[in-house]
């Protein structure tokens, strides 16, 4: 399953869920805003729930291979 695409025809090349016009940026946007994951699926149903679990595991995966560990 695609996740994220960026198409230069859509948003100008913004990175958005596959299949849709939503930039994958304001799934990290609606936490800050106090917003759920199930309210962000219910203002963007054009997003899967699937979508949404694979890239927030994506960033955690990212995050620890970029963290340096502290002796």
């Amino acid at each position: 399953m695609e996740i994220v695409v960026s198409n230069p025809k859509i948003l100008g090349g913004t990175p958005c869920f596959a299949g849709t016009r939503v930039p994958a940026s304001a799934l990290f946007d609606h936490p800050q805003r106090g917003y759920t994951i199930n309210q962000f699926l219910s203002q963007f149903p054009t997003v899967q729930r699937e979508q949404v679990e694979a890239l927030l595991q994506r960033a955690k995966d990212r995050l620890a291979g970029d963290a340096q560990q502290v002796a």
